[in-house]
């Protein structure tokens, strides 16, 4: 492993070996349904509270993505998970039921990319030889925790985001251990996906191109002063700019070089922003750039400007874009999940968002 002016470079190029996401019945409703593998339609998932949901979701998303590569918990050495909650309660209720040794992480939203960062070090260093890795987020429990209750009914302004309900997890593995037997993310096992009347329907199987992190960057943290809780995107997007602008200065690439830069919950306001941002350092993002925040979510299902959460990155990272690269519709991609470093506290005294922004270079090719 190499640091090169702060971007780290994998030697063994860990695989993403499998992959799964859980998602609520408003993220199954949107455009990208049909890449979920499972689909909970009751906001409480079965369960008693809104917490335990989401605990579930997690505990749902890592089942499936064990079951896809055909993993035991014995096999996995490591568990790297995180959500909004405090004290992460909803990752480590939901690593409970598993016998795996587990770290918790928080990174706001982009603790996706802050736990596959810091697990595919761990498998680079021979610490660990697979590791999984979650995220989960809830609407309901965020909302009252960093918001209001949700018998308020406040109105929301045009630039708030809506949490995304669900969870996505995959499963890093040391190249070492890829073997001609061992089933990878091309799904070999039956997908599960329940729709309304809750009948499962099996996913296409397609011969995979295997999944390698390549490189990543740990963010900085960066406040441009916003501190409207109902604009995420305005605050998230500096930390974004930042790490994509110096990502591609060490690595002496450019966007052109990726099939997609995708960033985790700006939401319509800050992609906007983010691509001002880029073009004032001479980067112009084009059609190389998503957002997951837009991309899950239909316009007509008033959520304003778009989904957030750290499940929302998650779900659809751990959905549609491994997905597309196991096809081999994507071959090169950034994803840059952004975390708005806020707690309800730090909200009533009036202080500023500071948030940050990791990135992680996902590969066909190692």
């Amino acid at each position: 492993m190499k640091n090169i002016d702060g971007n780290l470079i994998f030697d063994h190029a860990p695989r993403i070996a499998s992959y799964a996401s859980a998602v609520g019945k408003k993220e199954g409703e949107g455009p990208l349904r049909d890449w979920f593998d499972r689909i909970i339609r009751d906001s409480y998932a079965g369960k008693d509270t809104f917490e335990q949901a989401e605990s579930e979701l997690m505990t749902t998303a890592v089942r499936i993505a064990l079951n896809k590569g055909d993993y035991t918990q014995e096999d996995i050495d490591l568990a790297c998970c995180g959500d909004l909650l405090n004290q992460c309660v909803a990752s480590s209720f939901a690593m409970r039921s598993y016998a795996i040794p587990y770290a918790g992480v928080y990174g706001a939203c982009s603790t996706m990319a802050l736990s596959m960062i810091l697990s595919a070090t761990a498998i680079e260093s021979g610490a660990a030889r697979r590791a999984v890795c979650a995220a989960s987020s809830h609407y309901c429990t965020a909302e009252r925790q960093y918001r209001f209750p949700l018998e308020y009914g406040s109105q929301r302004p045009p630039t708030a985001q809506w949490t995304v309900t669900g969870s996505g997890a995959c499963v890093l593995e040391e190249r070492s251990r890829i073997t001609p037997n061992t089933k990878t993310a091309a799904h070999q096992t039956t997908l599960e996906r329940l729709d309304s009347d809750d009948s499962a329907f099996p996913k296409r199987d397609k011969r995979p191109h295997p999944i390698y992190l390549h490189s990543a960057r740990l963010g900085r943290i960066i406040d441009f002063r916003i501190t409207d809780q109902n604009n995420m995107g305005a605050a998230m997007a500096p930390a974004a700019a930042d790490t994509i602008y110096r990502y591609l200065s060490a690595s002496e690439s450019e966007v052109q070089d990726y099939d997609m830069i995708f960033t985790g919950d700006l939401g319509r306001v800050g992609s906007r922003l983010l691509r001002d941002l880029l073009s004032e350092k001479g980067v112009e993002l084009g059609e190389h750039h998503s957002d997951c925040g837009v991309m899950i979510f239909d316009e007509d299902q008033d959520v304003h400007a778009g989904g957030s959460g750290c499940g929302c990155c998650a779900s659809v990272l751990c959905g549609y874009i491994l997905d597309k690269m196991r096809d081999g519709t994507f071959r090169n991609i950034l994803f840059v999940p952004t975390g708005a470093l806020l707690s309800p506290t730090t909200v009533m005294q009036k202080q500023s968002i500071p948030s940050i922004a990791h990135l992680i270079n996902i590969r066909t090719n190692a």
